[in-house]
């Protein structure tokens, strides 16, 4: 499959990501013909909650926008507590956002949507527990296994990878929105 050959996909995680929700849509993406780049707060490695590590491509105060056609946001607590927190980050994801790039967040990824200050008038599902900071953000929220809402991919817990990966893909075949 050759869906995405061509693409360049963010991945923008730190430590404390939720394992399944970086590798297994990594794999969709790659499987599908994209490069994937990850980007962190930090050089060197990066460590899963259950151990998973990967290699950081980028760090997040030299990531530009404009080198990358769509955007991940795996979950995980500590990862997105910290991500959100990255001045660089959070200026990033606004761009990808401005430039209407398709964008996937799973989980706990959300958070980070709300400060980069994106949400307003968006429809998106995310891990029930950070429900109350999208719906402040601007967003309606849904309970639903995946969402779409013009190019903005999103999905709940590990549970909704599948469908999840499917339509990231889609999306991010697709293009602008």
């Amino acid at each position: 499959m050759s869906k995405l050959l061509g693409k360049k996909i963010a991945v923008l995680v730190t430590n404390g990501f939720e394992d399944s929700e970086l590798t297994r849509p990594i794999e969709a993406v790659k499987t599908a013909g994209a490069e994937v780049v990850v980007i962190s707060t930090e050089s060197g490695e990066i460590e899963g909650k259950n151990g998973t590590t990967v290699a950081v491509d980028l760090e997040t105060a030299k990531a530009v926008a404009a080198d990358f056609d769509a955007l991940l946001l795996p979950g995980g607590v500590n990862n997105t507590d910290t991500i959100r927190t990255d001045k660089h980050a959070v200026a990033f994801v606004a761009e990808i956002f401005a430039a209407a790039k398709p964008t996937g967040v799973i989980c706990h990824g959300g958070s980070i949507l709300t400060d980069a200050d994106v949400l307003r008038g968006r429809t998106l599902t995310s891990y029930p527990s950070i429900k109350t900071d999208l719906v402040n953000a601007g967003a309606n929220w849904v309970d639903e296994e995946v969402h779409v809402d013009r190019g903005l991919v999103s999905s709940r817990t590990p549970a909704d990878l599948d469908a999840f990966n499917a339509k990231i893909v889609e999306e991010f075949a697709e293009g602008k929105h």
